[in-house]
Parts: C-alpha cells; sequence; structure tokens
C-alpha cells in the first residue's frame, strides 16, 4: 500500500485524513471502512472503523498489524463493491478524492522523533577528503546520526522557506524508514518487523552555517532544523522487490543533476533500529533517514539552487518527492556580542 497524509477544506476549517492511493483516486481510508463494515451489517460501523483503520497515521500504526490488515480488507471491498465507480461514505461524505483537491500532508506530519543517518559511505570519504583528513576509523564501528526537528517537517509540493540567515541552501536525496511498533533492545535479525514502511526524505541544510557548527563539534542544530522535506507516501515493505536496489535521482528544474543508488548503504535499516533501540526505546511514526549517496546534494556537486527552484527527488517505488525553493527573507547573521571572558583582561 501507499499510504499518505493528506488535507482537505471543510465548513469547520482544514481536516487532516488518512488516505491509501487507489489507482488515481486517494481514497479516505477510514470513511471506505465505515461504508465496508456497514456493508457487512456490522454494528456502530462508524466505531468499528475508528478503531481499525483511525483517520491519523500515528493511531493508525499503534494498531498494528490489526491496522494494516483492516486497510487491505477495505481496499479489497472497494474493488469488489466498485471497481466502476466513486462512491460517498454512510453520511454522503466523499471518500474519493483526485490528487487536485487535495494539499499533501508528510505520510507522518506529527513524528515524535526524527533521527538522520550517515549510511552511504562514498559520501563520507567525500567529507572527509573535502577537510584535507582521512574517514575516521570509528565511523565504521557504529552508524552515526544526528537528531532533526521533528516539528518542522514539509509534504510533497510545500514550498520550503528558505532561512533568513543562509546563503547556501541545500537538499539531500535521502531514504526514510518509519517505525511501526514500539520497541526497545531490539536484535538486528528482528529490526525488519517494526518497519512500517519507507518514503523519500529530504534532508534540507543551511551549509554554512552547519560549517560554522561542526568546526566547533557540535550540531547540526540550525543548519538543518528549519526544514525536513518527506513523502510523498509511506510505501509498506511488499511494495518494495529490494530496499537495498532502489535506483535514486534528483533533478533541479527538469534538469537531472545527480543518480544514485540505495544499495550504496553501508549501513542497514535494520542495523540502525538496533543500534537507536539500544536502552533506548522507539516508536510508531518515529523517522529514521538514510543520509545521502555521493552526489546526491548541491555540496558535493558543488552546484547550488536558488530561490523558485523545483526540486524533484526520485526513488523507484517511492514515487517523486517536490518542493520548490522559497525567497529569502532579508538576510541576517547568527552572530551575538561576544561576553568578555576573564582570559581576555
Amino acid at each position: 500500500m501507499k499510504l499518505l497524509s493528506f488535507e482537505i477544506s471543510t465548513p469547520l476549517g482544514p481536516q487532516e485524513r488518512l488516505g491509501v492511493l487507489w489507482g488515481v483516486h486517494i481514497v479516505d481510508l477510514n470513511l471506505a471502512a465505515r461504508l465496508r463494515f456497514k456493508a457487512e451489517e456490522k454494528s456502530n460501523p462508524e466505531r468499528l472503523a475508528n478503531a481499525f483503520v483511525p483517520p491519523e497515521i500515528i493511531a493508525f500504526l499503534e494498531m498494528g498489524n490489526e491496522s494494516f490488515l483492516a486497510a487491505k480488507e477495505t481496499l479489497k471491498f472497494l474493488e469488489t463493491q466498485f471497481s466502476q465507480k466513486t462512491p460517498l461514505g454512510t453520511k454522503g461524505e466523499k471518500i474519493f478524492y483526485l490528487e487536485t483537491e487535495i494539499r499533501y500532508l508528510p505520510p507522518v506530519p506529527h513524528p515524535g522523533a526524527l533521527r538522520d543517518f550517515f549510511a552511504f559511505e562514498d559520501h563520507a570519504l567525500k567529507a572527509s577528503e573535502r577537510r584535507n583528513e582521512p574517514l575516521s576509523q570509528s565511523w565504521y564501528d557504529q552508524p552515526i546520526y544526528y537528531k532533526g526537528n521533528h516539528r518542522e517537517i514539509y509534504g510533497h509540493r510545500a514550498m520550503i522557506p528558505w532561512p533568513s540567515y543562509t546563503r547556501r541552501f541545500d537538499f539531500e536525496l535521502e531514504i526514510a524508514c518509519i517505525i511501526k511498533k514500539k520497541g526497545r533492545d531490539i536484535p538486528v535479525e528482528k529490526a525488519g518487523d517494526y518497519i512500517a514502511g519507507y518514503s523519500i526524505l529530504n534532508d534540507f541544510s543551511a551549509r554554512d552555517i552547519q560549517k560554522n557548527e561542526m568546526v566547533c563539534r557540535m550540531g547540526p542544530a540550525k543548519g538543518k532544523d528549519f526544514a525536513t522535506g518527506l513523502g510523498p507516501y509511506l510505501v509498506t515493505p511488499d511494495e518494495i522487490k529490494n530496499q537495498n536496489n532502489l535506483p535514486m535521482s534528483v533533478s533541479i528544474n527538469g534538469e537531472k543533476w545527480s543518480e544514485g543508488n540505495s544499495g550504496g548503504r553501508y549501513w542497514s535499516f535494520e542495523t540502525m533500529i538496533s543500534h537507536i533501540s539500544q536502552e533506548e526505546t522507539i516508536y510508531p511514526g518515529d523517522i529514521l533517514g538514510s543520509g545521502t549517496y555521493y552526489r546526491g546534494c548541491g555540496l558535493d556537486l558543488d552546484r547550488w539552487v536558488k530561490a523558485g527552484d523545483i526540486i524533484e527527488l526520485e526513488v523507484e517505488g517511492l514515487g517523486k518527492l517536490i518542493n520548490t525553493v522559497g525567497t529569502p527573507k532579508e538576510q541576517k547573521q547568527l552572530k551575538y556580542p561576544r561576553k568578555e571572558h576573564a582570559l581576555d583582561r
């Protein structure tokens, strides 16, 4: 399945819903489940639908395999009963939408955590080369990641604000892994059971600010925390033939800038999950980013996007995540008065 979160306009204002891509339509899963339970003459179909197919992705994931099974049964019901038409809900609600009728949200609009890894060896090696130093052997001891800002997630077709403090706006093509269930101290061989699905992730960067932060051996923070792109869908693992062999590409304004493959990762998502869960609990909806491949970002290419550019990130099986770069506001500098130190006297 290709699950997605989307927003519709209602008389009471915007409303967030959980959907699934079904042909050219986006189906409101919760309302479709109500229709199915009513057709099966179940008592209180609305209550059953809210219990088994909640209208919000994290609640859906928290239900576990029962939600995924109920969603699949609902799609079978639609294929059997409504293959040639688009029905209304039990109260006359719209169930089927075209892409032009909705606003894409990130597949997980409100994740509890965002961890972004540095998992492609070629990208790590080139980063060290730019610093004129060898890649630390510690990189090979455990998967390295930073914790991003889980409150600044942008969906498919969203405009990404250009931070006023940067002159080096950048993108990174990554694959995201979304956690399916709560867990702790998970062995690598069981970590696959904790994967709800995959999505495309754009790790936006203010490269000049990131450089300043990391020279001080901290961060990234302000260099990354202003925005992360995610979407368009959460694609369940059964739809991916081999998540370790997915062609990836970046296009800017329709011009292809680079190509890569998910098979270039040194660290697997299973190893990442096992690592972060040691003495720490992971939760449904948590997001793990893979990091990018060499040349999967402007920094590697020494080529920079500008305001108004359209960034298209494509991964086979996961779709295409498209975002537009916003216009910079009045430029600022993140510099503050220096506090006098006793050694300065």
